[in-house]
């Protein structure tokens, strides 16, 4: 049996300080927000963010320019230190939330990280809190291939990964801001098979989201708040074809609006006066993917609206949230001359050493709400991406790995 490592990254966890955007979480907002000062309200209350541009970022080797402000900014959540709480310290979790955690099947560690007011130019206090929690498939009988095997092969569950983002304003006055967290994930699903070119893409593997249109950008991939519909752009179009099919001569770096109605149960935010002992979001996103029995469950989560997959390894990838997009980013920006690519995929892990990853080597899926959706005047008091001192913002993703035999 292979061993795998899905997603790319550098091989020390220091790496990250330099080798920007890779397997981090992005705050206080993902994507980007056109630099300068901006009014925003929600319910009655008013404020205003002065968003800052990004310096050139070297190794990434993306210069945003002037009018751009990416992912927080210059010094972002990725660059900042978090605390990890016992379950006892949490404050954004409820008792009957932490309950959940005491399950032998999962392992779980929280993170927090207070933003000061003014910080990169968002106003207000903002104390976040990192849920990672990993869980272990239910009980499944498995049979290994052999000689006999039908083309056919069973597919098994090997776990799940739950990232729960919660966060809330820490002032005494009424106080707005844009808050818009996810994880800057990339996945290849071939590279740690190491037979083919050390560059190996993501060409071959097979991509489904829920979307039925993309976000028409303008300069410096600010958003129109228009969109672009797939049957009228067909490289758009991603239902199950190979990412390679129909690929853009840059690669992606696009925007889907999610068709992901199964989550509108779950919010996005929640009033603070409904955070009590009892409040329980997390319950049925914390389930195994299958029961004893090996019997899918899911409770009242969603279904999945996204999907990765290599034919190659037999591994898929299973996403659900209750985000309404994703940005699906093909790794246009990397440059094996800086970086460092982890050994296991082929690389030296060692930074700099000229066999990082290049383009198209990873698919990252970024799950979170529309780029600068409270720059939209249709989002207004809505799905605009701002938090309020009465409101607990609330964000999950969840990842079920499974994994098919493939004949040698």
């Amino acid at each position: 049996m292979d061993t795998h490592d899905i997603v790319v990254g550098p091989e020390a966890p220091e790496g990250h300080v330099t080798q920007k955007y890779v397997n981090t979480i992005i705050g206080r907002y993902s994507n980007r927000i056109p630099a300068g000062t901006h009014a925003i309200e929600r319910n009655g209350i008013t404020g205003e963010i002065t968003a800052i541009a990004n310096a050139l970022n070297m190794d990434m080797i993306i210069a945003e320019g002037p009018n751009v402000s990416l992912h927080g900014g210059i010094t972002g959540f990725d660059s900042l230190p978090w605390t990890q709480l016992s379950a006892e310290d949490s404050t954004l979790f409820s008792e009957a939330e932490l309950s959940n955690l005491s399950s032998p099947n999962t392992s779980f560690a929280i993170f927090r990280l207070i933003s000061p007011d003014g910080s990169e130019g968002f106003p207000g206090k903002l104390i976040t809190e990192a849920l990672v929690a990993l869980i272990g498939p239910g009980e499944q009988t498995r049979k290994y291939r052999t000689a006999d095997t039908p083309s056919s092969a069973p597919e098994y569950d090997l776990g799940s990964i739950v990232l729960t983002y919660r966060a809330k304003l820490d002032e005494d006055k009424q106080v707005v801001t844009p808050v818009n967290l996810t994880q800057h994930w990339g996945f290849n699903l071939e590279a740690s098979l190491r037979d083919g070119p050390l560059a190996a893409t993501v060409k071959d593997h097979n991509l489904t989201l829920n979307s039925d249109r993309a976000a028409k950008l303008g300069p410096g991939a600010l958003p129109t708040h228009e969109y672009l519909l797939a049957t009228e752009h067909p490289s758009h179009g991603h239902n199950g074809k190979k990412i390679g099919d129909l690929f853009p001569e840059s690669g992606y770096d696009d925007y889907y609006l999610l068709q992901n109605e199964g989550a509108s149960h779950i919010p996005t935010r929640i009033p603070l006066s409904s955070f009590d002992s009892e409040l329980d979001l997390i319950k049925d996103i914390l389930l195994p993917s299958n029961d004893d029995q090996g019997n899918a469950t899911r409770g009242n989560r969603p279904a999945p609206v996204a999907e990765l997959s290599s034919a190659k390894s037999g591994i898929k990838l299973l996403f659900d949230t209750n985000q309404h997009g994703v940005m699906f980013y093909t790794n246009g920006g990397a440059n094996s001359a800086v970086g460092a690519r982890k050994k296991i995929h082929g690389g030296s892990g060692i930074k700099d050493n000229g066999d990082g990853y290049s383009p198209g080597t990873a698919a990252f899926l970024e799950f979170h709400e529309p780029i600068s959706a409270f720059l939209d005047p249709k989002n207004k008091d809505g799905e605009d991406s701002l938090l309020t001192t009465d409101e607990l913002y609330h964000n999950y993703v969840r990842l079920d790995v499974k994994f098919k035999e493939v004949a040698q």
